[in-house]
């Protein structure tokens, strides 16, 4: 029984520290943020890594989610004869959903552990160090302009993605079921309202710029060598994807009540 609450007081402890380092290192960023001089371009650097190399993936993800929830939605509805709001349901659900929650499990997937590797890398090489060594703040030349891509590009990318899903669910629901393309771009329009966009683009943001956070702190705070930065990056992929899907309900909450 001891034994059990021991573990339970070092798991808890441990998780403690660490929101704690990642309020600090987040507190850290903000305060940079505006303070000159500007890592423009290593910001750039950095949305050109997130979002455009992240995009082919993003759209061979979006286009099939469309088609195939474009493919249970009708198979679904014709039971009730309610195939004309297949545009409808499809385009909702990429917007508020789908499309932010998928590309933020995709870029954490990629960049996120991307970013973890290459910081944890940093640390272990002692190269964090020379810059502090070298009056170069860490936090501003190396979090802050992956905080501002990652919240910068993941709604960027959550649209093409609602729109490439929305095109999924037409060739499936008009090219397959043969059922009317003006009915099926009707319905979407009249019912989708600019609400539902950009609460989802809200959502994309955060996670994004959730991403960024946990992947630097874990690459920030990187031991033990070549096996450290395995885990680092493990920890960052697991970590993100979960903070996304555990956020996503409580930001529908309040976006979407």
């Amino acid at each position: 029984m001891l034994k059990i609450i021991e573990l339970l007081g070092k798991l808890i402890i441990r998780f403690a520290e660490g929101l704690g380092r990642i309020l600090i290192l987040l507190m850290l960023a903000f305060k940079e943020i505006l303070r000159p001089p500007f890592e423009i371009r290593n910001t750039f650097k950095q949305m050109l890594e997130i979002g455009v190399r992240s995009l082919p993936v993003v759209l061979v993800t979006a286009i099939f989610t469309g088609m195939v929830f474009a493919l249970q939605t009708y198979t679904g509805f014709k039971r009730f004869g309610a195939e004309a709001v297949v545009g409808t349901v499809v385009a909702l659900s990429m917007t508020r959903e789908l499309g932010p929650v998928l590309t933020g499990l995709i870029v954490a997937g990629r960049a996120g552990a991307a970013m973890a590797a290459e910081l944890g890398t940093m640390r272990v090489t002692e190269q964090i160090d020379a810059l502090e060594t070298l009056a170069t703040n860490p936090v501003k030349y190396l979090v802050v302009p992956r905080l501002i891509a990652g919240a910068l590009m993941l709604p960027a990318l959550a649209l093409v993605a609602d729109l490439i899903g929305i095109i999924g669910g037409y060739f499936i629901t008009v090219g397959l079921f043969d059922t009317s393309s003006v009915v099926y771009w009707k319905r979407t329009w009249n019912y989708l309202e600019m609400s539902d966009i950009y609460n989802g683009l809200i959502k994309a943001a955060f996670f994004g710029a959730s991403i960024s956070l946990v992947s630097c702190y874990k690459g920030f705070y990187t031991r033990g060598g070549a096996e450290g930065v395995g885990k680092a990056t493990t920890g960052a992929v697991v970590i993100s994807s979960m903070t996304i899907l555990i956020s996503d309900y409580f930001l529908s909450v309040w976006l979407f009540q």
